[in-house]
């Protein structure tokens, strides 16, 4: 059983979710957004981000981290400090002795949702769903609960991967 820390990082709000996984199944812990000062400088913003991901990791004791990659966006500015963002929640995760694992916001979505196009308010819903929860998460909560989600996912498929190719191999053999 893995308890997966997800994190949609943001240099303004940082969402996170955290989910059960047992084989295929799955469970909601908990989720929210560490809400950053946006008056506070970049260097204080990303100390928030750090001290609220360490929080969230004692209080929750997953096994797994996983986040979102950096996209570039049209202003660069805003991808610099997104990456500085994702910098200081890794640094976290990694000060807690997690393994660390990043996903595009395409793979969450295809992952979640079935396409790399979806929307928030689609992956919401499959959260929502998925999780069967009683309502939408907020967006960037939901937005981590589908990282976490996705990481689960993956690894389900490579596990099943690595099991037909051990049949393939020992049918080769005989």
């Amino acid at each position: 059983m893995n308890i997966i820390l997800g994190i949609d990082p943001g240099s303004r709000l940082t969402g996170y979710g955290v989910v059960r996984q047992n084989g295929s199944k799955f469970e909601y812990v908990a989720s929210g957004c560490i809400r950053l000062n946006t008056a506070d400088f970049l260097p204080e913003r990303l100390l928030d981000i750090f001290n609220g991901v360490s929080e969230i990791i004692a209080q929750t004791q997953p096994t797994i981290f996983a986040i979102e990659q950096v996209f570039m966006a049209r202003n660069p500015d805003s991808a610099l400090k997104l990456g500085q963002a994702r910098g200081a929640a890794i640094v976290a995760a990694k000060n807690a002795g997690l393994e660390v694992y990043e996903y595009s916001a395409r793979q969450v979505k295809q992952s979640v949702v079935g396409t790399g196009a979806a929307d928030k308010a689609q992956v919401q819903h499959m959260v929502r769903t998925l999780l069967k929860l009683p309502a939408n998460p907020q967006a960037d909560a939901a937005d981590a609960l589908a990282v976490a989600l996705c990481h689960g996912h993956t690894q389900q498929s490579l596990i099943s991967l690595a099991g037909q190719a051990r049949k393939t191999v020992r049918g080769r053999l005989r």
